[in-house]
């Protein structure tokens, strides 16, 4: 090589060595960016049609035949054993051998589009043309524990990412001052606790913010220092976590703790307006009934939901009877008369708010449970459990109003046609949020997991 070739070769290439000094250096910056917060909002891989989503968890199973699914056929046979062709059936309790039990609800036809509620719902049953309801949803597990993780998860073994963190790690979130994914519940926890809204084997990040029942959701909002001292402070545990975690493998229980304490410090200065329901008027108080004792709870936390998604959080999960209430083995009539004046309309007022505010077109809102009930008595006035064949409603963010998608067999015990496992219901919800299942995934021990498992199929019946 000559001199010339030489001074032309080297002149060349240090062009090249800027450029991989200029990526190595946007590299760098983009990990900074993503280390100081990994909420920042992520593109989806298609344009979505819901920014938000709220799940109104009725914990325990609500029996669908008494108020989505009404049965002429159930009613005509009451008393009377299950027809052979039904074989053996396998039910929590053991009451696949019992006889048929009639609803003693009476069912209207409702709206333009006359989706059928029963009594139980006066105040749902006028949003019926809101509402799409799939009346043939499948689950895995028999029993509560297994099929609320599977609800929140998508599998009945505990240790995966639960739903609102798969949508919290996909799209992040547009307000960094408050939890991008938050759960209430009223009182008690779910049925396995805190791994229904837990990470599993993703960064602890990414997990759901409790907020406590009543007046004051969150603690510690006030601050005992001075904002500079408090930032000097955080800065300082900044610091010292960076040390530890370059001396150490990587720490998600650390990452998750030091993202804890800087939105800690951002929602001092947030969420006590987010929170305060002062700032509504009474009309919209009384529409959620937080004047009437048996709804004033749920309908708190409902419109407690509404401020949230209203203020950017992506995921809010609202609980009715955690811990099961609305497990009806004895005295169905009693469990569900009490549970459906708690959520009726609470409910019901949730979709109109959202809906005056223009809000509801891109907040997806989920009502239901982890599985259903079965049209044959436990004891002399209760139902089993029923994952075979069940309701489930979905409203806004991108779902048609006023369709009914699936049937379940005359007595409502298995889905016939139209069925949607959990897995086809997540997938749904991920299609809604812009995200094709499939791809969104995260590498585990070299595999990449995903929320629907290997299966689910987007149910695009009911999509606008």
């Amino acid at each position: 090589m000559t001199t010339a070739d030489r001074r032309r070769f080297l002149s060349t290439a240090a062009h090249g060595f800027g450029a991989l000094a200029l990526g190595t250096m946007l590299h760098s910056e983009s990990k900074a960016a993503e280390a100081v917060s990994p909420f920042l909002p992520k593109q989806p891989h298609f344009e979505p049609k819901a920014k938000s989503v709220i799940f109104l968890f009725m914990e325990g199973g609500p029996s669908h035949v008494d108020l989505f699914d009404p049965k002429p056929e159930l009613t005509r046979m009451n008393g009377q054993p299950l027809p052979q062709k039904f074989g053996k059936v396998l039910t929590a309790m053991g009451t696949g051998g019992n006889n048929l039990l009639a609803s003693k609800r009476k069912f209207a036809k409702c709206g333009q589009s006359g989706l059928d509620f029963s009594d139980w719902l006066p105040h749902m049953s006028k949003c019926a043309d809101d509402f799409a309801l799939l009346r043939a949803c499948q689950a895995d597990g028999l029993n509560h524990v297994g099929s609320v993780c599977q609800m929140n998860t998508g599998s009945i073994l505990a240790g995966k990412p639960s739903l609102g963190a798969w949508a919290l790690y996909g799209l992040g979130t547009p307000n960094q001052n408050l939890p991008g994914f938050v759960v209430m519940t009223d009182g008690g926890d779910p049925l396995g606790g805190g791994r229904n809204w837990g990470t599993g084997y993703m960064p602890a990040t990414y997990q759901g913010t409790q907020f406590r029942p009543g007046a004051n959701p969150i603690l510690n909002l006030n601050s005992p220092q001075s904002a500079e001292r408090q930032t000097d402070k955080l800065g300082l545990i900044r610091q010292l976590n960076d040390i530890h975690r370059r001396e150490r493998s990587e720490d998600t229980q650390l990452s998750a703790r030091q993202s804890a304490y800087e939105l800690a410090f951002k929602m001092q200065a947030t969420a006590p307006e987010a929170v305060d329901l002062s700032r509504e008027s009474n009309r919209v108080k009384e529409a959620y009934g937080l004047n009437r004792k048996e709804t004033a709870e749920f309908g708190h936390r409902c419109l407690l939901a509404r401020r949230l998604v209203e203020r950017g959080v992506r995921f809010v999960q609202v609980y009715c009877g955690a811990g099961s209430a609305w497990d009806a083995h004895g005295d169905l009539e009693g469990n569900h008369t009490k549970m459906c004046l708690r959520a009726d309309q609470p409910s019901a007022a949730l979709i109109n708010d959202l809906k005056s505010r223009g809000m509801l077109d891109d907040t997806l809102v989920i009502w239901g449970g982890e599985f259903g009930r079965t049209p044959m008595t436990e004891g002399k006035d209760g139902r089993d459990h029923n994952p075979y064949g069940f309701s489930m409603l979905m409203a806004g963010g991108g779902v048609k109003g006023g369709v009914v998608h699936g049937t379940t067999d005359e007595f409502g015990l298995h889905g016939v046609d139209g069925r949607v496992h959990v897995h086809d219901f997540h997938a749904t919800i991920l299609h809604l949020l812009g995200f094709d299942h499939e791809r969104l995934t995260f590498k585990f021990h070299g595999r990449d997991e995903r929320l629907t498992d290997v299966s689910g199929k987007v149910v695009k019946q009911i999509l606008a």
